[in-house]
């Protein structure tokens, strides 16, 4: 006889991963056992579910409407065995959740022990991601995202703005000097980082007069990873602007010194994302609900705000243009 709830559980998981394999490795189990699963639920309903091919594996119009059906009946499954909405301490089974390496180091992984002690008996798997994600072929329950979220197939929760430094090391600074305004950063050298959805370089932004501008700097070197950009900036390579809260223990050591302190570079948007389509598990909403608070205190992040209208371009600032105090959390 086949085990009803499990075999919707390996459906569902299969369906969000557009793949039996991913959806076994989440699970668990081997991924003979997700497919005889399937094939054993497809013979019990009557109808096909799921359409292999040697590349992919798309849903069919009734696999939709049972991967609906079941979504709804898993987490109506664990809201009751979660404890009837108010018993926290009861809340059970893994969480996958991704992020980018260096808000998982500076902001979340200092903060779990009281993530553990409010939910004991959750179990999450941490994903560092580099990349923009797609959370149903990756298979996580929830990903923490930088920057615009243009996907319409997700449901986000903004968390906060993440600040960001002008910096670079003290031996950069003794050979190419300190710059004071922006038109000096014309004779300075730059860390760029390449964007990792496009492949092309991100010049440098500022805030002026509140609205944001590109800066264009020279480049010895273009990375893509964040920990590499951290270490290029740490062996004097050149400029960097990192999130101020990646880089606080080396700005308070002296190892990274800020510059143009007067020109804060645009803080970047930081949400917590899920699939609009897929019913919110007790866990992904104690998650997030923990993730809203803690961003909220953390040191290098302010509350967002409703942004001010954008401009029609990114100027390239002229040698001539200054710089301004900005007060980052009314932006």
């Amino acid at each position: 006889m086949i085990d009803r709830v499990q075999a919707m559980r390996i459906f569902v998981r299969i369906v969000d991963a557009s793949s039996f394999t991913r959806a076994a490795e989440s699970l668990e189990i081997p991924r003979a056992t997700a497919t005889t699963t399937v094939q054993a639920l497809e013979s019990l309903l009557g109808v096909q579910l799921l359409v292999r091919t040697t590349r992919k594996v798309t849903v069919t119009a009734e696999g939709a409407a049972y991967y609906e059906r079941c979504a709804q009946i898993l987490a109506a499954i664990e809201e009751v065995e979660s404890g009837l909405f108010n018993r926290p301490e009861n809340l059970r089974g893994r969480l996958r959740v991704a992020m980018p390496g260096m808000i998982a180091a500076s902001i979340v992984v200092p903060a779990l022990a009281s993530f553990r002690a409010l939910h004991p008996h959750v179990e999450l798997a941490l994903s560092v991601i580099q990349r923009a994600l797609d959370p149903v072929s990756e298979s996580v329950d929830c990903s923490i995202e930088l920057g615009e979220l243009p996907d319409s197939r997700l449901l986000a929760r903004r968390l906060g703005l993440l600040e960001r430094v002008t910096c670079a090391s003290p031996a950069y600074l003794a050979r190419f000097g300190q710059p004071r305004h922006l038109d000096d950063l014309s004779g300075h050298v730059a860390v760029n980082w390449l964007s990792t959805q496009t492949g092309r370089r991100v010049d440098f932004d500022f805030s002026v007069a509140r609205r944001p501008s590109k800066v264009k700097v020279d480049s010895f070197v273009h990375v893509n990873d964040e920990h590499t950009y951290l270490a290029c900036g740490l062996e004097g390579l050149g400029l960097i602007q990192p999130g101020r809260a990646t880089v606080a223990p080396y700005l308070a050591s002296g190892q990274l010194i800020e510059v143009l302190p007067k020109c804060k570079p645009t803080a970047i948007p930081i949400s917590v994302t899920y699939v609009k389509s897929r019913q919110i598990s007790p866990r992904v909403r104690a998650f997030v609900d923990w993730l809203a608070e803690i961003f909220e205190n953390a040191p290098g992040t302010v509350k967002a705000s409703p942004p001010l209208a954008e401009p029609p371009f990114w100027p390239v600032l002229d040698a001539q243009q200054g710089c301004y105090d900005v007060d980052t959390a009314s932006r």
